[in-house]
Order: C-alpha cells, then structure tokens, then sequence
C-alpha cells in the first residue's frame, strides 16, 4: 500500500516554512485527486457481486445503489449509456454481477464504483462463462460462415440428437411425418439436462457421423431438446458439444428451447432453428405445397402441350390451303418463266449500262487529248522555258542575254535572248 501511494501522480503540495523544516500543505481537492488516481490506477476494472439496496433511478437516467455483502457495502453508480444496455430491470434486494471501475466522487470525497455492465447474480455466472468461451471460440473461427454446410432440399434420411423420452422428439417425428413421410429417421439418444449431458451429446453427434461415414449416408442431424431455463439448457453452451458440432461431416441444424433461447450450439451450427419443430420444418419440404405445386405444374405443361398442338396444327391447315400444294408443276413453270423474263431483263439493263459507260469513255479521252501539250506541239507551236525549268509566259520574266530552252515537237532547241519587243496597244507577240 506504501508503494501503492508512492506510484500516484498527484498535484505537487505547496511547501511551507515552518520552525526548522518545510512542511507540504495540501488542498482538500488535490487529497481526493490523488486518492482518486490512485484508485483508478491500482484497481484495474474488476466484477463484483453483492446486492443492490437504496435503489434510485434519477430522473436523467442514471441509476444510483448501493452494493453489500454480508460484512460490507460499497456505494455504486450507472450511467444512463450502460443501463440503457441492460437486459432486466434492476431493483433493490436483487443480487447482481457487476463490472466497473472503483473510483472517489471527488466533490464529496466519497469512495464509489463507476458500473459499466451488470446481471442478475447466478444466471449471471453462466453468462459471463458463456461469453468468454463464444469470444474464445469465435476468435478460432469456429462461427465463421465460410465453414457453414447447405442443407439438402429433399433429404432421404435425417439424424436426430436428442432425449428419446422427451415432448420434442415426439413434436419432431409428428412434423417429419406429416410433411414428408418418405424420409427415413434415426435417432441417437443423448440426455439434455444435468452432469454428463454434454458429454452424451457430443458423443451422439460422433456416432451419428461414424455412422454417415460407415454405414449410409444422413443428409442432415437435428440437434434439439425442449425449453427450459439457462441452467436447463446449459449442456449445449459446453465447449465439447460446440466442437462435436464444428467437426460433423453432416449438416446439422439445431433446435434448443424457445424462440429467445441462443446457445453456443445455435452460434457454431450450420443452421439454427428457434424450436424443435421449426427445426423439423426446416428441413424437409411440406408434402401438401409439393402436391400442390406438383399438379399446378403439371396442369400448366398439358395447357402449354395442347396450345403448342393447336398453333402447329393450325400452320399446317394454312400451308395445305395454299395454291402451291394444288398445282405444284404449274407453279413451277410459273416460277421458271417469272425467273426467264427477269433475267433478259437484267442482260438488257447491262448492255445499255456498259454502252453509256463506254461513249463516256472515249468523250473523256477525246477531251484529254485535246488538253494534251504533246499534241500542242505537234500543231507547230513551242514551248520556252528558262534554265531553271519555268515555263516563259511574258517577255518580263527574261532579260537579254538569258539562255532559253525551245521545246518542239521532235527535239529542243537552246538559245540566247538577243532582243526583246514589248507588247502595247492590245498587239500580241507573233
């Protein structure tokens, strides 16, 4: 405890002289900060048990109590976001599991537990075992849906692990034989209730495999028993039971109490019911919705028979009623002579077409003749062009002295610009 208090951070008292020494002076507020952090650091958040007395639920929603055993008591509080959470409602004289932190209301300098989560005491026990062993579970991937089986939709043999003498099973077998009385049933018997249960039903459940694996093939294993209370139905919140489930090759869906009853069992199955009848309902189809079903579907594939016969039917009426299957040579001849005509017709369509083309033809080659500077030259006339290779229009575009080349019909001619006539008065260069 020395240690303890050494530890604290706290606020620095503030030094004194006094007669020969300095003494530390501190504020009422910096005791009951330190004890307050010394409290908070110490203690880590625990569960405790006692039961409630001076119950008061403050009009802003918090609740304050006192907690006691038989020698001692502890005042408590319980902030209104944890109540709100809570799943019973809390009255004095009511024993309780809590969890919070211990703490000091500084203002009034009262030691005090800050209540984080509460349950009833007894059922609270079991709930907090449960919890730790779904979180331990769950963390080994034991819930996790990439492991869950699909049941069989017309399943030929069904396992049942349950009490051979219990309301269920008689429930179960008069659902499985009301809606679909092919299936076949075997039953592994195994207590629900009390020492042992888990182990026996952890052990139907193997024998229900080695019998799948050995014998003949269970489609799917119902795993079920009645309601009852927490402790009733604790054998299915036993680890053995949920990894017995984990590790069957069948299906198993499972059936435990009521419709607000969740064990680990429900969490780790393939599949989870609310009763053991709805389980039994699960998994086989209803015998009347498949009759029904099946004579709909067979009433509507005569209708669509009967109208596919009457359209063929009809199709060949109308095809025997055409000329063609009356006359069929003269059809023919028909068509032969249709095809005859169209074909000279085509053949003059041509001849006129290609004549066109061809008078075109010769009209653009007569005209490109025309255009032809070879056939210029062969009228008489030259071409100069400078040395450069420019075609000379004008007499300004050479002066005296300059090289001409004269391009002639046959052959060329190189000369010298000796002298030059202008052209004036509208008069052109002979």
């Amino acid at each position: 405890m020395r240690s303890l208090f050494g530890s604290a951070p706290s606020p620095r008292p503030s030094p004194v002289k006094g007669e020969g020494e300095k003494t530390q002076i501190w504020t009422i507020s910096q005791v009951n900060q330190a004890v307050r952090d010394l409290l908070e650091q110490g203690l880590l958040p625990l569960w405790v048990e006692g039961e409630i007395s001076n119950f008061k639920y403050h009009a802003n929603g918090h609740m304050y109590f006192t907690l006691k055993d038989e020698n001692a008591e502890i005042e408590a509080v319980m902030f209104s976001e944890q109540n709100a959470l809570l799943q019973f409602a809390p009255a004095g004289g009511q024993k309780v599991i809590a969890f919070g932190q211990i703490t000091l209301y500084e203002k009034r300098g009262r030691y005090q537990m800050n209540i984080y989560k509460m349950r009833p005491a007894g059922v609270g026990k079991l709930q907090l075992e449960f919890e730790r062993l779904k979180a331990r579970l769950a963390a080994e991937g034991l819930f996790d849906e990439r492991f869950k089986q699909p049941v069989p939709q017309f399943p030929e043999r069904i396992g049942i692990v349950t009490a051979p003498g219990g309301a269920a099973l008689q429930d179960m077998l008069k659902i499985l034989r009301e809606r679909y009385p092919l299936v076949e049933v075997l039953l592994f018997p195994a207590r629900v209730q009390g020492e042992g249960a888990a182990q026996e039903i952890s052990e139907a459940i193997r024998t229900a495999n080695r019998y799948h694996q050995s014998q003949e093939p269970i489609d799917v294993l119902l795993v079920a028993r009645g309601g009852g209370s927490l402790e009733d139905l604790w054998a299915f919140n036993e680890e053995p039971v949920a990894r017995a489930i984990f590790e069957s090759a069948i299906p198993i869906v499972t059936g435990i109490g009521h419709e607000i009853d969740f064990t680990m069992a429900d969490f780790v199955a393939d599949h989870r019911a609310p009763t053991p009848t709805a389980a039994a309902q699960m998994v086989v189809p209803d015998r009347a919705v498949l009759l029904s079903f099946t004579t709909s579907a067979t009433e509507r594939l005569k209708s669509l028979i009967t109208a596919r016969l009457d359209d063929q039917h009809l199709h060949l009426k109308m095809l025997l009623s055409r000329r063609g299957f009356h006359r069929p040579a003269q059809l023919s001849r028909e068509r032969r002579q249709t095809l005859d005509h169209a074909r000279e017709l085509l053949a003059r369509a041509l001849r006129e077409r290609l004549g066109k083309f061809q008078e075109r033809g010769r009209a653009l080659i007569k005209r490109l003749e025309s255009l032809n500077p070879a056939s210029v030259l062969r009228r008489g006339f030259a071409i100069a062009e400078t040395t450069t290779g420019e075609f000379v229009h004008s007499v300004e575009q050479v002066a005296v002295g300059d090289n001409l080349k004269i391009r002639l019909h046959r052959g060329s001619l190189l000369t010298r610009v000796e002298a030059k006539k202008e052209v004036s008065g509208g008069e052109e260069d002979g």
